[in-house]
């Protein structure tokens, strides 16, 4: 049964070249939007592949040799680095969530990219996964 208020919304992965990459994806048949955005306060470089009518595939690449994505890679290697479910109300999510435990990487969500509001629930609360949950904002 599929759930309208909670659906996935992309699959990031973390890379160190984002053309490199977005290469491999465009190889498979993806379309990349032409534009990328830069998301200073993560320090990263994002670009985007819709998959299907929601979910798209997100390649996040660090700023600069900084910042949480450049961590992850030199830890980890490039990869697959989290999962995103877009909600109606992300600060609601994110009480019902903590109400029940739920750890979050941030005290309050913050603007991410896509004009979106963004948290992510900590691994240590979901079996090692890193979840973001996403409201697209309105203008």
């Amino acid at each position: 049964m599929f759930n309208k208020d909670c659906f996935l919304d992309h699959v990031a992965i973390a890379v160190s070249n984002l053309d490199r990459a977005q290469k491999v994806y465009e190889d498979m048949g993806l379309t990349f939007g032409s534009e990328r955005e830069v998301v200073e306060s993560q320090k990263v470089t994002t670009a985007f592949a819709h998959i299907d009518e929601h979910a798209h595939i997100e390649l996040v690449s660090p700023l600069n040799g900084e910042g949480p994505i450049q961590k992850f890679i030199d830890k980890n290697g490039e990869g697959i680095h989290h999962l995103c479910f877009k909600v109606p109300d992300v600060e609601k999510k994110c009480a019902d969530m903590k109400a029940l435990g739920y750890l979050f990487t941030h005290e309050k969500p913050f603007h991410g990219a896509n004009n979106c509001l963004v948290n992510f629930v900590h691994p240590k609360s979901t079996g090692g996964v890193l979840i973001e949950i996403s409201q697209t904002l309105t203008n």
